[in-house]
């Protein structure tokens, strides 16, 4: 008997079809899995420990999960909780659930995964030889970290259903995690539960009707059906099997916690014109480890942003750029005692070369530029100074010294935006484990209608 898991959309927060999702709820599926985040965006939520989608979002559509799993009678799980997988984004997620469940007049068993680690962990592991570098990493080192996540494999989701959990709210995860527990509990085939979650992680993007959001996975013995409950939706052996190229650098290989998934003699095959079966997928067992993804401060950024619409500069706007910046680099050391190797200030022509810098090699003719400077200093108080002191030189500089002083845009006043800290990632890391759960922490909470 194959055990049928239901997907909703590739993250909580991005929107999926209310129709197509009550459809796969009366397919009746054994669980309901969705993903809640990643690093996609950038360091900013794992650092700072904040989601990056709306609460309102989030909100909304976790209340629509959440009757759908009352109507199907099934568990519910998320991984990544809010975006990052930190400690404070799992209580995020777990507020909204509380709310939501008294909102909805649910008694509810709820397990939370926490995924964050301690400083003092991993520099004992780093000590003992747990921890290996992936390609590229930097020095591993965690003082000064602002948050550090391990990403959980399949154990620790199978840990909380083992538990009752009807909702499962997990820290970081691996994507796949959350859709091959329940199907590697069963005993269904270990190739067929990596592969298929790979290929379901995104929702309907394995489909041809990608915004539809919800898709669903039937694992057996032998492989995977997967099908796009949305009637517009089809699955087809193209869009599935290209679904491996999906942010994996090999199109063949995906490792996880505990070993790798491969590929290579997965055949696709279609059904009809909607499913999709794959049978041939290979689970290789290997070490257990788990990813270490962590984010420091890398220092606080103010922004200015000018427009510059007179057709002599805009055709002249990088030279006026750098003229520019070799006038300021020597006002803030004389007014302000900062040298160049204490701050960073770049102008990115918005319309020119904003997205690719020097190497941009398409060149046309716009009729406006943007000129977007982004200031990066030790403190927030000194970004803001630079801004504030570049300021009427944004404004008013001249290409050269024989011409009119011109006048420039602001678009919004004041001209500077304090951005507050900018966070970089700081480890690409894997740590091996004698026990899976031995860096993670489970708790069950029980909420009464």
């Amino acid at each position: 008997m194959a055990t049928r898991v239901l997907v909703p959309s590739g993250v909580l927060g991005l929107g999926f079809d209310a129709d197509a999702l009550a459809r796969g709820v009366d397919m009746a599926p054994d669980i309901i899995c969705i993903d809640g985040g990643s690093t996609d965006s950038g360091p900013f939520s794992l650092g700072a420990g904040v989601s990056k989608y709306s609460r309102a979002a989030t909100r909304a559509e976790w209340r629509v999960l959440m009757q759908a799993r009352a109507r199907a009678g099934v568990p519910l799980v998320i991984g990544t909780a809010g975006t990052s997988g930190t400690d404070s984004t799992v209580d995020w997620m777990y507020d909204i659930t509380t709310e939501l469940a008294a909102e909805l007049g649910q008694s509810l068993r709820i397990a939370r995964i926490y995924s964050s680690q301690p400083q003092d962990r991993i520099a004992a592991a780093l000590r003992e030889g747990a921890i290996t570098p992936l390609t590229p990493a930097p020095e591993c080192d965690p003082e000064g970290l602002a948050n550090i996540v391990a990403l959980a494999g399949a154990e620790h989701i199978q840990a909380a259903l083992e538990g009752g959990a009807d909702i499962v709210i997990a820290g970081r995860t691996t994507d796949t995690a959350t859709i091959a527990a329940l199907p590697l509990m069963r005993g269904e085939a270990a190739g067929a539960c990596w592969h298929g979650a790979k290929i379901a992680e995104c929702g309907a993007l394995c489909s041809t009707h990608p915004t539809s959001g919800v898709i669903m996975v039937d694992f057996d013995r032998e492989g995977f059906t997967v099908e796009a409950p949305h009637p517009d939706a089809r699955c087809t052996p193209h869009s599935v099997s290209a679904h491996m190229l999906y942010e994996n650098s090999d199109p063949f290989r995906l490792y996880e916690p505990g070993g790798y998934l491969d590929v290579t003699a997965a055949r696709y095959a279609a059904l009809d014109d909607r499913r999709v079966r794959v049978e041939g997928s290979e689970w290789v067992p290997g070490p257990y480890t788990v990813k270490l993804e962590g984010a420091r401060i890398a220092g606080f950024q103010t922004t200015i942003m000018a427009i510059l619409r007179n057709a002599h500069y805009v055709a002249n706007a990088q030279a006026w750029v750098d003229r520019l910046n070799g006038f300021l680099a020597p006002e803030i050391e004389r007014r302000m005692g900062l040298t160049p190797d204490a701050y960073s200030l770049d102008f990115r022509l918005i319309g020119v070369n904003g997205a690719l810098g020097p190497i941009e090699n398409r060149k046309g003719d716009p009729v406006e530029v943007g000129v977007l400077g982004i200031i990066t200093a030790a403190t927030q108080a000194e970004a803001s100074e630079i801004g504030k002191l570049i300021n009427p030189f944004v404004l008013h500089y001249p290409l050269t010294d024989d011409e009119e002083l011109p006048t420039f845009a602001f678009p919004y006043s004041p001209a500077t935006t304090d951005r507050g800290a900018l966070y970089e990632f700081a480890l690409n890391h894997v740590m091996a484990l004698d026990d899976p759960m031995s860096a993670f922490r489970l708790q069950f909470d029980e909420v009464t209608a």
